[in-house]
């Protein structure tokens, strides 16, 4: 065996260890950041896959799989989803009445309320509570400061409170 064979499979295997170690660190992770912005399982599934696909292409550049680069990834994909479903209206159209019917039984009022924030209220949110997103890990997966972030993150809260408390004063009206 050639030193260049060896040295090539040395590296080989090195790659696949970092792929191996990002995969086990944020699989689940990236699955559930899918899984609450997208239609089903496999949806959810499928994006997460080309994550993947994507980190492993990226790990023979010497790229680092951190968690921020993931999400990173995994926002891009999400976006290109999202394009791709606005595209095909009819598709999209009854994927969004079976959202729609999902979300009321699964999360009721929270859900709701969340569906009514601003978008960008919403994601740094969700980001924060269900993906577990520091404020400097958000800072740099949306270009700004942790200082920003967490200002955000403070009037999303708020902006939800308020959207609770009206809900829950409309529901003692109607009793």
């Amino acid at each position: 065996m050639s030193l260049q064979t060896h040295l090539g499979e040395r590296v080989e295997l090195e790659r696949q260890k970092r792929f191996m170690a990002a995969h086990a660190a944020c699989h689940d992770r990236i699955y559930r950041y899918f899984r609450r912005r997208t239609e089903s399982p496999s949806t959810a599934e499928d994006l997460c896959a080309e994550v993947f696909r994507i980190a492993w292409e990226k790990s023979g550049e010497k790229e680092e799989l951190s968690a921020m680069f993931l999400f990173g990834v995994a926002q891009n994909v999400l976006r290109n989803h999202l394009r791709s479903a606005v595209r095909s209206a009819n598709l999209m159209l009854s994927l969004q009445l079976e959202r729609t019917e999902q979300a009321r039984d699964t999360d009721g009022s929270v859900r709701d309320a969340l569906g009514r924030l601003k978008p960008d209220e919403r994601e740094v949110l969700l980001l924060t509570y269900w993906d577990g997103l520091t404020s400097n890990e958000l800072s740099d997966l949306l270009n700004t400061t942790a200082t920003a972030i967490r200002m955000r993150l403070h009037r999303a809260r708020k902006a939800l409170g308020r959207l609770l408390q009206a809900e829950r004063e409309s529901e003692e009206y109607i009793r």
